[in-house]
C-alpha cells in the first residue's frame, strides 16, 4: 500500500465567497415556487444546521446505543438590500402604492446561492458550488439606523431562516438543502442545470425556476 502524501500541488483546496443569490417565493395557490428573482447585495450566508444530537441509552450497566435527533437546516442571510418580492417573506404587505405595512403573515420561499472553490494553483477560480434551499421561512430582523458621519456605512439586513424538508426521492431522507459541485458534475449537464435555475439568453425572467430534487436528478443524474 502506497504511503500517504500531504500537501501535493493542486490539492490545497478551500472555499470562499458568496454570490449569485436567487429568490423563489412560494405560490400557495399553485403549490409551487415562483420564477426566480436576482438577489443583489448579498454579503453572507451563514449555514447553521441544528439537531443530530446524540441521546445515549444504557442497558445492562453499559452504554447500549446512541439515538440521534433529526437534523434541520438553518441559516442566516445577510445583505445590503433585498428584492421587492422578498417583502412578503419579510412580513410586509403593500397597503397602497409606496405604502407598506409590517407584521403580516410571512411567506415560504426557496433560495439559491453560489460559493467558490479554490486551490493553490487556480486561486479562487477552480470551480464553485451551487446551493439550493427549500421550504425556508425568515424570522424578523434587526434594523439599526445611525446618523451619517465622517465614517459612513450602509445598513446590513440580516434574517435567520428555518426550513421544512421536502422529499428527496426513494432511498433518501427529506432534505431542505442540496449542493451541486461544478468540479465534479459533467459540464454539459451543468450548463443545462444552470439554464434551468438562472434562465438563459432569450428567455423571460419566468425561465428561471427552482429545481426540486427530482428535477435535479433528471438534469444531473
Amino acid at each position: 500500500m502506497a504511503r500517504l502524501v500531504w500537501d501535493q500541488t493542486g490539492q490545497h483546496f478551500f472555499e470562499t465567497g458568496v454570490d449569485q443569490g436567487v429568490l423563489f417565493v412560494y405560490d400557495d395557490t399553485n403549490n409551487t415556487y415562483g420564477a426566480g428573482v436576482a438577489w443583489n447585495g448579498l454579503t453572507a450566508v451563514n449555514e447553521n444546521p441544528t439537531g443530530a444530537d446524540a441521546n445515549a441509552l444504557y442497558a445492562d450497566n453499559i452504554k447500549y446505543l446512541n439515538l440521534f435527533s433529526a437534523e434541520e437546516f438553518g441559516a442566516t442571510i445577510e445583505a445590503y438590500t433585498y428584492p421587492d418580492e422578498f417583502a412578503a417573506c419579510n412580513g410586509e404587505k403593500e397597503l397602497a402604492t409606496g405604502v407598506v405595512v409590517g407584521q403580516q403573515p410571512r411567506k415560504t420561499f426557496g433560495f439559491s446561492y453560489r460559493t467558490k472553490i479554490g486551490n493553490d494553483v487556480a486561486g479562487s477560480d477552480l470551480g464553485y458550488k451551487i446551493h439550493l434551499v427549500y421550504g425556508a421561512m425568515a424570522s424578523p430582523s434587526d434594523k439599526n439606523y445611525e446618523t451619517i458621519n465622517d465614517n459612513p456605512d450602509a445598513i446590513t439586513f440580516s434574517w435567520e431562516i428555518t426550513t421544512t424538508p421536502i422529499s428527496a426521492g426513494e432511498g433518501f431522507k427529506p432534505t431542505a438543502h442540496i449542493i451541486v459541485d461544478s468540479t465534479k458534475v459533467d459540464s454539459t449537464k451543468l450548463t443545462a442545470f444552470e439554464n434551468y435555475l438562472y434562465g438563459s439568453d432569450g428567455q423571460s425572467a419566468a425561465g428561471s425556476a427552482l429545481p426540486l430534487p427530482a428535477k435535479v436528478i433528471e438534469l444531473l443524474g
